[in-house]
């Protein structure tokens, strides 16, 4: 464990020396106070407070921007180190490989939580003080922090094994690219279009959940959006992931199954790979 918290502290050192952190808070900052304010303008809705709107807000957001950002964190974490002939100096330090991706994946998801932590957090401080608006639905907007951390936490993943994978940096930055846009917004695309289609009315409602359960990007919208009562009426689904027996038990499962999955298999790509 302590060499995980040297490794970790590494790639925070790194990350605030390259201006990740700073660029990262000022982006999800800036975003999260514009909506959030945004949010705390009257609905008609008596049910919706001002944090279930941005609740709803933040996370169409963050199915953009969160994957993006680790992503960019990710992609060269290995190559990179490859490239520059430093892996082969680390690994002849006292440390495992099993060592060296974890403590990459525990620092990048450090500088994601100070990211997510400062720029979320600090907007919710900001609506709340500068319009006296209701804590109420504070429970929805910290949960909906904790699992932009998760989604981060799955692109972080997905970037480390693209970055084990291939040969050389600018492949890894085009491979992340493609990620990202398959997982945010071509698998979408496909999913609706195929509904268009569907004039057999072939894809039930369990099929089209479950469709939706492949991609985590989904995922975590389905999960913001229907935990909390306040927040599922406002977007209008309320009901509907119960109705689709998508608990919150199950898509927190499947988001904690798409970290673990690609880390295991960027593990036992890297214990293969030559220096």
């Amino acid at each position: 464990m302590k060499m995980l918290w040297i490794l970790a502290m590494k790639e925070l050192r790194d990350g605030l020396r390259n201006r990740w952190i700073a660029a990262a808070i000022i982006v999800l900052g800036t975003l999260a106070l514009v909506l959030s304010l945004l949010g705390s303008a009257p609905t008609g809705s008596v049910k919706a407070s001002a944090m279930d709107i941005s609740v709803i807000s933040l996370a169409s957001l963050s199915v953009y921007l969160i994957p993006l950002i680790a992503l960019m964190l990710s992609f060269d974490a290995l190559v990179g180190e490859f490239e520059r002939g430093t892996m082969m100096l680390l690994l002849t330090y006292p440390v495992t490989r099993w060592q060296v991706i974890m403590g990459k994946f525990l620092g990048h998801v450090l500088i994601l939580f100070i990211a997510i932590s400062a720029g979320y957090g600090g907007a919710m401080l900001i609506m709340t003080v500068a319009t006296d608006a209701s804590m109420d639905g504070w429970q929805a907007y910290v949960s909906m922090m904790a699992s932009s951390l998760v989604l981060g936490a799955i692109f972080i993943a997905l970037g480390y094994l693209v970055s084990v994978l291939v040969k050389e940096r600018a492949t890894a930055a085009g491979a992340a690219i493609g990620l990202w846009l398959v997982f945010v917004v071509l698998y979408d695309l496909l999913l609706f279009g195929a509904l268009l289609i569907d004039e057999g009315q072939l894809i039930s409602q369990q099929l089209f959940s479950m469709l939706m359960l492949i991609s985590p990007t989904d995922t975590y919208r389905i999960l913001n959006l229907s935990m909390f009562d306040g927040v599922s009426q406002a977007a209008g689904i309320a009901g509907v992931a119960s109705e689709a027996g998508m608990s919150s038990t199950l898509l927190i499962s499947v988001m904690l199954l798409w970290i673990i999955t690609p880390l295991i298999a960027t593990l036992l790509v890297f214990q293969r790979r030559e220096l």
